[in-house]
């Protein structure tokens, strides 16, 4: 389980295929506190740390997260959201992030409004129901509260103003219209729709 606050920014060392893609992190966490075997978000994907060095951790991408994610855009030296997996006693200063990406999204819209920035993305149509205006979703690991939902015929989007923090802290700053980002719905959201589909 994660919050959605990003804790560091890491980049990619290398990308290699091994049957799945192996992936190498560079990171400023403290590699010796992190276990083999450990999850950690990237960019909102939970994966298993396989190996690590002083500054590095290595991750196994399968092929059904490579189509599930957006991990296939991800080139060396490119910029990576990381959080390590939260412990008991943790202050849970987002939401609660499962690390279990439910579609791809894409930038459709940035807009300076002061000194934030606000993005619209578009949603897959089967997430659509599970958006909410002042409800949260996690997009490349970040818990971010929706500000609107616009619901066109064509497709639904929601927007979200990334305040001047967020943009220094993750890689939010780096973001272009078009690209392709990772998006969880809501938990809750999720259980809620589970239960109304029986009432």
């Amino acid at each position: 389980m994660f919050t959605g606050i990003i804790t560091d920014i890491g980049s990619v060392k290398s990308i290699s295929n091994k049957g799945d893609t192996h992936i190498k992190l560079n990171t400023a966490f403290e590699t010796g506190t992190i276990d083999i075997g450990a999850s950690i978000a990237c960019s909102g994907v939970c994966l298993t740390v396989v190996d690590k060095g002083d500054d590095w951790f290595a991750v196994d991408a399968s092929a059904e997260t490579l189509a599930c994610t957006n991990i296939g855009d991800w080139t060396v030296g490119m910029g990576v959201n990381l959080e390590r997996a939260l412990k008991i006693g943790d202050e849970l200063g987002g939401h609660i992030v499962t690390g279990h990406v439910d579609g791809v999204g894409k930038v459709l819209s940035i807009t300076s409004e002061g000194d934030s920035k606000r993005f619209q993305f578009s949603v897959p149509r089967d997430l659509a129901k599970y958006i909410a205006e002042k409800g949260s979703a996690t997009v490349n690991g970040v818990s971010l509260t929706i500000n609107e939902v616009i619901d066109d015929k064509d497709q639904t989007s929601f927007g979200v103003n990334i305040i001047p923090h967020t943009q220094e802290k993750t890689t939010f700053s780096k973001l272009k219209i078009g690209d392709r980002v990772n998006l969880e719905i809501d938990i809750l959201a999720r259980y809620v729709a589970r239960m109304n589909k029986f009432n």
